[in-house]
Parts: structure tokens; C-alpha cells; sequence
């Protein structure tokens, strides 16, 4: 009883600093708003009524951004956690099969032809496409070498191509001419301009492939005692391998899609996660959603204030924070020896 108290007290207080995090990013930026103007504003939009500057500011560029981050910290949050839990490496995350590097791939190719698609986008549509082909391209070719899917084989493959993808986007780069610009601050993560239809496009494919990989949280603690024991118990290994590989291309596809490559936040929040709630990935995989949100609002925030009003790609403050995080993590382990 008395953990599970603990278990809802912590996810409270969760909750709470996820509330606060936000509002907090909703006030401060280039131009930082009040919190009494922040909560006028929003009741405005809500009411119909129209809003003055910083209102429209708010309601249209800061909100949508805010979300767009915290939905994005989210997917990548639990993909990296699915993806340790099911290779069972510490150092996995969702783009370990390079699935991420083919959305930006596709993106980077609809950038540079210049496409154009109604609602959902053409950035959008290269990227989830191309992550879902290069998966069912990773998983044939893994079959092809281990007709039992085996984790290393999949992982390998997935390094190997991975590699080979990023060589083709720097070969694109090299020939992207007046898109350079847009395109290597987009490589290194961008949320600047993301608008309602990317938070609703995300928040339902968090929703759906999210659930998925939430319902197999028992079925991924099974994987980390191995495969054999996994089946010895009565885990359909193969087809719970091809569901979490799916749901974590299609969330990564989607996150790419809308902020670029963004690093370490499905690396790194599964350890701390996991530092704080041990290693029941029924309760890691939610609460790692949590912790990824709070954590890419305010790498966010950190990008667009810290030398406003020039505004850092989101990927460069991750990626910094995630390399301090595992150095201080192995002197910690040198230390304890």
C-alpha cells in the first residue's frame, strides 16, 4: 500500500512540475509575458474574443511551440525506452536502427524538391514514409541474415545502414545550394516553426502508437531476462518485436518530421528515469513520457533565450546536456570501483 501511494504521490508531483514547466514556457522568451497576461490571453482565445500583440504572440507562436515540444519529448522519451527495454542496451535508443536518420532523409529530400501537400505536409509525409520503408528494408535484410530476428542482428543492420543514410543527407547538403541554411539548422533540431496542425498531427500519433507501446510494458520486462525466457514464458517474441518496432518508427518519423533531429533525449531520459523508479518498464514507459516532456521544453527554452534574440538549434542544447549527463554518470561508476 505504501508504495503505491508512493507511486501516485510521485506521479503527482510529476504532473505538477509538468504544468508549472510549461506555464513557465508559455511567459518566457524573446519577449516574456506576465503570468496574469498569459491566462487573459488564453481565456480570450478560448472565448472568441480578440487579442492584443503579446496575446497573438502567445496564441499563436509560443503555445503551438511549447506543446510541439513537450509532444516531441514525449514520443522520443518512451521510442528510447521501448528500444532498451527490447535490446536490452543501455545505450539504445529509437534511433539505434538509424530510423530517425531516414526520416530526415525524407525530409531533407521534400525540402530540397520543394514539394507541396495540403494538411498534413510534404516534410511530414517524406519523413514518416521514408522511416517506415527503411524499417521494413532493416527488418528484410536482418531476416535475410537471421531468419530469428535475433536483437544483435537487428541492431547491426541498423548501425551499418544507418551510417550509410547519413552519408546520402550530407551528400544532399553538399548540393542543397540555397537550402544549406534551412536545412543544417533543421538537421540539428528546430521547433521555430511549428503551428497547431504538427501539435494535433503528434498528439495523435502519441496517442495511438504511445498506447501501443504502454500495453506491452509487461511483455517488454520480459525482454530484458532474454528472448528464450521470453518465449519460455509465453511472449510472442516476433510479433512483439515487429509492434514496438513499428510504433517506435512511427513515432520517431513524426517527432522528426515536425522538429528535426533532435539527440539524446530517448537516450538519456530512460537512465534517469530509471534512476529514480527503478526498472519496471510498466511504470518507466509512462513515466518516461513525463520526464522527456518537462526535459525538451526546457532544452527549448534554453535554445531560444539563452542568446536571444538569436535562437540555438534544440538539438545543440540536448546534445550537450546528454554528453555532461553520461560523463558525470561514468565518473560516478569510476568513482564507485
Amino acid at each position: 500500500m505504501i508504495n503505491l501511494i508512493n507511486s501516485k504521490t510521485k506521479y503527482m508531483v510529476l504532473m505538477f512540475i509538468l504544468i508549472i514547466t510549461m506555464f513557465l514556457c508559455f511567459c518566457i522568451g524573446t519577449i516574456n509575458i506576465s503570468p496574469i497576461s498569459v491566462v487573459d490571453a488564453i481565456f480570450s482565445a478560448i472565448s472568441g474574443k480578440g487579442n492584443d500583440t503579446l496575446g497573438n504572440i502567445l496564441i499563436n507562436i509560443r503555445i503551438p511551440r511549447v506543446l510541439a515540444a513537450a509532444l516531441v519529448g514525449a514520443a522520443l522519451s518512451i521510442s528510447g525506452t521501448a528500444m532498451q527495454g527490447l535490446l536490452r542496451n543501455p545505450l539504445a535508443d529509437g534511433s539505434t536502427l538509424g530510423v530517425s536518420s531516414a526520416a530526415s532523409l525524407g525530409a531533407v529530400i521534400a525540402i530540397l524538391t520543394g514539394l507541396y501537400l495540403p494538411v498534413i505536409g510534404s516534410t511530414t509525409l517524406f519523413a514518416i514514409t521514408f522511416s517506415f520503408i527503411y524499417l521494413i528494408f532493416i527488418l528484410f535484410m536482418a531476416y535475410a541474415i537471421d531468419k530469428t530476428l535475433a536483437t544483435n542482428t537487428i541492431i547491426l543492420t541498423g548501425i551499418i545502414f544507418s551510417m550509410f543514410i547519413s552519408a546520402i543527407i550530407m551528400l544532399l547538403i553538399a548540393f542543397s545550394g540555397n537550402h544549406l541554411r534551412s536545412i543544417t539548422f533543421w538537421t540539428m533540431g528546430s521547433l521555430s516553426s511549428t503551428n497547431y496542425n504538427d501539435v494535433w498531427l503528434m498528439l495523435i500519433v502519441l496517442i495511438v502508437f504511445a498506447s501501443v507501446l504502454l500495453s506491452l510494458g509487461k511483455e517488454i520486462n520480459a525482454f530484458a531476462i532474454g528472448e528464450n525466457n521470453a518465449r519460455f514464458i509465453g511472449v510472442n517474441v516476433k510479433k512483439t518485436k515487429l509492434t514496438i518496432l513499428i510504433a517506435v518508427a512511427v513515432l520517431i518519423g513524426t517527432a522528426v518530421s515536425i522538429s528535426g533531429t533532435i539527440g539524446f533525449v530517448g537516450l538519456i531520459i530512460p537512465h534517469i528515469t530509471r534512476l529514480s523508479f527503478g526498472f519496471d518498464n510498466k511504470k518507466l514507459l509512462p513515466i518516461s513520457m513525463i520526464i522527456g516532456a518537462i526535459f525538451l521544453m526546457l532544452c527549448d527554452l534554453i535554445a531560444r533565450t539563452i542568446l536571444s534574440p538569436v535562437e540555438l538549434p534544440i538539438g545543440v542544447i540536448s546534445s550537450m546536456i546528454g554528453t555532461l549527463f553520461f560523463i558525470s554518470i561514468f565518473y560516478k561508476k569510476r568513482r564507485s570501483r
